[in-house]
């Protein structure tokens, strides 16, 4: 099973919306780094994606964005095997 890391905030709707996504496909133990409660690792969230807004998910190693990418990715067909990957 692979590893899911998100960059969230407890306030954030795509943040919410992402990890439901991951729950409805039995994903539901999700890393979460509070950026809003260590602003620190939002800098560390932002050298590693180059971007600065939440959700910014990862699966293993690999980047997959924000709530929208992680819909569009579920939507393509392309979601459950990385999950489903040994990472």
């Amino acid at each position: 099973m692979a590893r899911i890391l998100m960059y969230a905030t407890a306030s954030c709707p795509y943040c919410l919306r992402a990890e439901a996504l991951l729950a409805q496909r039995g994903y539901a133990d999700v890393e979460k780094v509070r950026v809003d409660l260590q602003p620190e690792e939002r800098e560390v969230m932002m050298q590693r994606t180059g971007r600065h807004t939440v959700p910014q998910i990862f699966i293993g190693e690999r980047h997959i964005g924000g709530c929208d990418d992680l819909m569009a990715l579920d939507a393509s067909g392309g979601l459950l095997p990385l999950l489903e990957a040994d990472n």
